[in-house]
C-alpha cells in the first residue's frame, strides 16, 4: 500500500485516492503510519467533503509496557524467579537467603507473594520456602511479550490485572477506516468554495462546481462582548492587570510605603524566590517616551528626606529593597503604572486630561484564612483623577458605586493609608454575620506620591479598592468567604444564583 513520502495533506489525499484504486478499504494505522494525524485528518475531510472517499474514526486503547513490564518481559517475572531460586534450593531457602540470592527485597516480597498465591511454593516445617510443583509457567511474561511485541491483549480481565500491577500503560490511539465514496475518482476536481457577484454577473457560476455547505460545522468566533458596569455607567477605562508578580517598586514604593513597613514582611506579603529581584522601571516600547530615571529619583527622594512638600520618612532607602519581587498585594500597583502614564499625556490646555480607570483581579496576601480572610482574593480598583476634586465628593462616589450593587446604607470610617491622605475605611452591615463588615478601602493620593510622576499640583485622584468576595458575600448572605471561592465552593449554589439567567421561552 502507499506510504506517502511527504506531510502535505494536498499530496496525501492524492495518496489516498491510489491507494484506495487498488484496494476495497484502507486502514490509516497500516496504510498510513508515517502520516501526521493533522495532515492525515485534513486530506480525509477534503475527499469526504466532495464525496470521494467515506471515512470512520476509531478511537481504541493501546496497551504499551511500563519500564518495569519491559525487564519482566526480558527477565521473567518476579514469581517466577522467586520460584527458580527456591527450586534450585534443594533443602529449602529462608526469606534472608531469597532476598539475598535476588537482591531487590521489592521484587522479593512481590514475587513471593504471587508465587505464595499461585502455589508455586511453600513453607517446609523449618519454615523454609520450598518448591510445591516442578515446573511452571510464566504465563505474566508470556502476556507482556506479546503485548511488547503486537500491542494488542485479548483477554481484557489480565491486562485490567496487568495495568493495576503498573506492569502496562493504555495510549488513546485514533486511527481511520476509509473506502471509496459514490464520487471516487483518481482526480481531484477544484472547486469554487463560495459564490461570488462576479461569477454572478459573467454567468460562469452555471458551469462551477462548489463546495457543498455543512450546515453542521460551526460559525467562526465573532469575539463580541459587552460593555462592563463601570464602563457602561460611570465611564471608566479598564487597566491592564496581566501582571501576577510586581517589584518593590511598583507594589510598594511608588505607592509611599516605606521599606520597613509591616505590610513588606514575609508575614503579610508572598515573595518571589526565582528570580528575587526585577529590572530598573524602563521603558515597556518604543512609543514609552516617560523619564523613569526622574521618576525613581523623586520616589527615593521622598522615602529618604521629603520632597513636594513632604518631610518624608528620613531613612536609608535601598534599592535593593526595591527591586525584590512580590506577589503583588493589591491592583493599586497597576493604579500607579497608569498614573504615571497620565501625567504624559496632554489634553487642550497642555495638561494632563481627567481620567478613570478600574481593574478587577487577583491580588494575594500572607494572611491566614478565616471566614472572611483568604490568601488569594479578587480585588475591584478604581481612580479618578481631575481637578478640584474634595472628599466629600469622594464619598457621594462611593455611596453611588455601591448602590449600583444593592449596597446601601454605608459607614465610613478615618483611617492611614501609606498613599492617601485623608483615607476612609468603607462599611456595610451584614445581616447574616448581623455586624458591620468592612468592604472597601478609599482615599485621595497624597500629592508627593503624584507629583513624583509629575502629575501637576491642581490635579487630585480619588483612590478605593474593595474585595469583590466581601460585598459578594453581603448580596447573597453569605457567611463564610471560603463558599464563594477555593475548593469548598458548592456548584449547586452557583447554578441557583447565576448573575444572568436566560429562560428558554
Amino acid at each position: 500500500m502507499a506510504v506517502p513520502t511527504t506531510d502535505s495533506s494536498g499530496d496525501l489525499a492524492v495518496d489516498i485516492l491510489a491507494a484506495l484504486s487498488k484496494a476495497e478499504t484502507l486502514s490509516s494505522s497500516t496504510d498510513f503510519p508515517n502520516a501526521k494525524f493533522s495532515d492525515l485528518k485534513a486530506a480525509l475531510d477534503r475527499l469526504s467533503s466532495r464525496s470521494m472517499i467515506l471515512y470512520k474514526q476509531i478511537d481504541q486503547e493501546i496497551p504499551f509496557l511500563e519500564p518495569e513490564g519491559e525487564l519482566i518481559a526480558k527477565h521473567g517475572s518476579h514469581e517466577a524467579r522467586v520460584f527458580e531460586v527456591v527450586r534450585q534450593a534443594l533443602e529449602g531457602l529462608s526469606i534472608a537467603d531469597l532476598e539475598k540470592a535476588i537482591g531487590d527485597k521489592s521484587v522479593t516480597k512481590l514475587g513471593q507473594g504471587k508465587a505464595f498465591k499461585e502455589k508455586w511454593i511453600s513453607k517446609g516445617k523449618d519454615g523454609k520456602l520450598i518448591a510445591s510443583v516442578d515446573s511452571i509457567k510464566d504465563v505474566t511474561r508470556e502476556h507482556l511479550a506479546t503485548i511488547e511485541t503486537t500491542h494488542t491483549c485479548s483477554d481484557a480481565k489480565v491486562l485490567a490485572e496487568l495495568k493495576k500491577r503498573k506492569l502496562v500503560r493504555l495510549q488513546k490511539e485514533i486511527s481511520f477506516n476509509i473506502e471509496k465514496g459514490p464520487k471516487f475518482a483518481l482526480e481531484i476536481v477544484k472547486e469554487e468554495t463560495d459564490l461570488t457577484d462576479e461569477m454572478l454577473a459573467n454567468g460562469s457560476w452555471k458551469t462551477a462546481t462548489f463546495k457543498p455547505y455543512n450546515f453542521n460545522a460551526l460559525g467562526a468566533d465573532q469575539h463580541t462582548g459587552a460593555l462592563h458596569p463601570l464602563m457602561k455607567e460611570l465611564g471608566f477605562e479598564e487597566m491592564a492587570t496581566n501582571r501576577f508578580v510586581e517589584s518593590g517598586f511598583w507594589n510598594f514604593d511608588a505607592l509611599m510605603v516605606p521599606q520597613q513597613h509591616p505590610a513588606r514582611d514575609m508575614q503579610d506579603t508572598f515573595f518571589i524566590s526565582d528570580p528575587k529581584v526585577a529590572d530598573m522601571p524602563h521603558a515597556e516600547d518604543e512609543n514609552d517616551k516617560k523619564d523613569y530615571d526622574t521618576y525613581w529619583d523623586n520616589v527615593r527622594a521622598v522615602h529618604e528626606n521629603g520632597r513636594f512638600g513632604s518631610i518624608g520618612y528620613r531613612y536609608n532607602w535601598q534599592k535593593e529593597e526595591s527591586l525584590r519581587l512580590v506577589l503583588r498585594t493589591h491592583t493599586t500597583a497597576i493604579s500607579a503604572a497608569m498614573l504615571h502614564k497620565l501625567a504624559s499625556r496632554q489634553g487642550p490646555d497642555g495638561k494632563p486630561p481627567p481620567a478613570r480607570y478600574f481593574s478587577i483581579d487577583r491580588v494575594f496576601r500572607n494572611e491566614s484564612v478565616d471566614a472572611t480572610h483568604l490568601a488569594e482574593f479578587h480585588q475591584c480598583e478604581g481612580v479618578i483623577a481631575d481637578y478640584n476634586l474634595t472628599l466629600g465628593g469622594l464619598m457621594d462616589f462611593m455611596t453611588i458605586f455601591f448602590g449600583k450593587m444593592g449596597i446601601e446604607d454605608l459607614r465610613f470610617k478615618p483611617a492611614y493609608n501609606p498613599y492617601t491622605e485623608p483615607s476612609m475605611e468603607i462599611f456595610s452591615f451584614h445581616k447574616g454575620l448581623n455586624k458591620l463588615v468592612e468592604i472597601g478601602n478609599s482615599g485621595m493620593f497624597r500629592p508627593e506620591m503624584l507629583e513624583s510622576m509629575g502629575l501637576p499640583k491642581d490635579l487630585k485622584v480619588y483612590g478605593w479598592g474593595l474585595s469583590l468576595e466581601r460585598p459578594t458575600m453581603i448580596k447573597y448572605k453569605i457567611s463564610n468567604i471560603r463558599e464563594l471561592l477555593g475548593h469548598k465552593v458548592d456548584l449547586n449554589f452557583i447554578e441557583r444564583s447565576p448573575a444572568v439567567r436566560l429562560d428558554k421561552d
